[in-house]
């Protein structure tokens, strides 16, 4: 009677949180790595923009109730520095498109080329 066995399945593909080098930096994260960050910001930004939520770092005991798991998964999936610049930049991102909307409601124009601040590229 032979034995019968049947071959391990392949591991899914999970998600692998930076791990440090011998000099003590993390390795940079790869494609797929980055791929789960982005999906993770995408799902807590999505938590945060139907709860009203703008600035989740000035809103964080409201964002952390509301949006808890999300934000648990996106400290989880990207590099903390990545989390911070990411909710930065949403913040950033509302003001300029505010910005854009209150001056096109103002019937702005914008400034001819060559105008603007000394020493700023295109700046006289």
């Amino acid at each position: 009677m032979g034995l019968m066995t049947t071959s391990p399945s392949p591991p899914q593909a999970t998600h692998i949180s930076p791990t440090p080098s011998p000099d003590g930096a993390f390795e940079a994260p790869n494609r797929q790595s980055r791929a789960h960050c982005w999906e993770a910001r995408d799902a807590f930004f999505a938590c945060l923009e139907r709860n009203g939520i703008v600035d989740s770092i000035k809103e964080k005991e409201r964002a952390g109730e509301v949006c808890e798991g999300e934000d648990a998964r996106l400290g989880k999936e990207c590099a903390a520095s990545w989390v911070t610049y990411f909710k930065q930049r949403r913040v950033m991102e509302w003001n300029k498109k505010q910005t854009l909307e209150k001056l096109a409601k103002e019937n702005a124009r914008p400034m001819p080329e060559g105008v603007g601040l000394p020493g700023v590229k295109g700046g006289a």
